[in-house]
């Protein structure tokens, strides 16, 4: 018997940790409350000698907080004038009724935040953790891009990317996002807006337009919008299911009806529209255009637009974007793999399917943040599995 007990603290790790530190501390370990969230167990260490040489043996425990693990989230819906219903009957996302935009599966952007769903810190809000864990929940690289000089102080620190599924039952506006130099110069400072496109679903005849026609430069775009002939200086192609789109700041772009899109983007709400189809909104009124600001801002010199030609490796991935902002790339067919980083965050879409990632089972509409983990994530896709796999380079 143990004659003096050290306060008992809660000590976490994962039960191979356990069984080894167990096999290694002289001391007893008085008692033991094991609580399974996926691979986590919660431990209770007696014994100031026991926790200190159970650190000290390199256990990866912590004593104030459980390590970090894959991250599920509650989505956060938007009811723009253009949604649809496919949110719900494609993606099997609980909106409830009527039609819905978009569904923001990852953001921390002000007051639009995500909130974990699962595991110990079910509630907790992203920024929160962002605050806490820092590096150890993004990767330390990533940490200090984040945190570099150049963006705004009000702007450092926030996850980097924003996560969105997209319904479009009618045209979006024609608009165009700033970089991060122009955005940081607006009297609410915010991140430019990088973007991509990842087609999930279209209707026959549906268009994107992305970028301008050639020989379009400011001065004809200017007038063509003043004349109300906007839509014959935007380049526009017919796409289908797979399809990927690169939109970098500056391109003047819009998601035709239609379309069922997945979009990655740098955590930015900036939106700079010149043309909106004419149309009200549900008030009966125009919606704002911003067309002096947006002409500031386009990159008139890009040209059009197109899906991105992608190479497939000898595992049938696809390699769909790969920028500063983000990394993109598409996996499916039966087999075995790891996911996860061990330096810097990953994210995982799930296009189609109910791949395994640990000992979570997920399906077609789910996203799950990886946090950094030297020895990665076990996972596995059955034959019509399809995931995205995103990451900052």
């Amino acid at each position: 018997m143990i004659s003096q007990y050290y306060q008992p603290k809660r000590v976490f790790g994962n039960v191979a940790t356990y069984k080894f530190a167990e096999q290694q501390v002289d001391s007893r370990i008085s008692d033991t409350l094991i609580q399974f969230h996926f691979e986590v167990v919660e431990i209770f260490f007696c014994g100031e000698n026991a926790l200190i040489a159970a650190l000290e043996i390199g256990c990866s425990m912590s004593l104030n907080h459980p390590p970090l693990y894959p991250l599920l989230f509650k989505p956060v819906f938007k009811d723009y004038l253009w949604g649809g219903e496919r949110l719900q009957t494609k993606l099997g996302k609980q909106t409830g009724p009527g039609r819905w935009a978009e569904s923001w599966e990852i953001v921390d952007h002000q007051t639009n935040q995500s909130v974990v769903i699962n595991g110990p810190f079910r509630g907790r809000e992203l920024q929160e953790l962002m605050q806490e864990f820092q590096g150890r929940l993004v990767g330390q690289s990533v940490w200090e891009k984040i945190n570099a000089p150049t963006i705004p102080s009000l702007l450092r620190g926030r996850f980097p990317l924003l996560i969105k599924f997209l319904d479009a039952a009618m045209d979006l506006s024609v608009q165009v996002h700033p970089n991060d130099e122009q955005a940081a110069q607006f009297a609410v400072p915010d991140l430019g807006k990088t973007e991509a496109w990842y087609v999930i679903d279209c209707e026959h005849g549906s268009q994107i337009y992305a970028g301008l026609t050639a020989g379009t430069n400011r001065e004809r775009f200017q007038t063509a919008i003043a004349n109300g002939e906007t839509e014959k200086h935007l380049s526009s192609f017919h796409p289908k299911a797979g399809d990927c789109v690169f939109i970098p700041a500056g391109t003047q772009h819009a998601i035709g009806a239609g379309l069922l899109i997945l979009e990655v983007q740098q955590a930015s709400d900036t939106t700079l529209r010149v043309f909106d189809w004419n149309r009200l909104d549900a008030k009966g009124q125009p919606r704002d255009l911003h067309i002096q600001q947006a002409l500031e801002v386009t990159n008139f010199a890009q040209g059009p637009v197109f899906p991105q030609q992608t190479e497939t490796n000898a595992d049938e991935d696809r390699n769909l974007v790969s920028c500063s902002y983000f990394t993109i790339v598409e996996q499916l067919g039966e087999r075995q793999l790891k996911v996860g980083k061990n330096d810097r965050f990953e994210i995982v879409v799930v296009v189609d399917g109910t791949p395994e990632i640990g000992e979570l089972k997920l399906r077609a509409g789910q996203t799950i943040l990886l946090p950094p983990s030297d020895g990665g994530y076990a996972g596995k896709l059955y034959r019509h599995d399809k995931i995205l796999r995103i990451w900052i380079p």
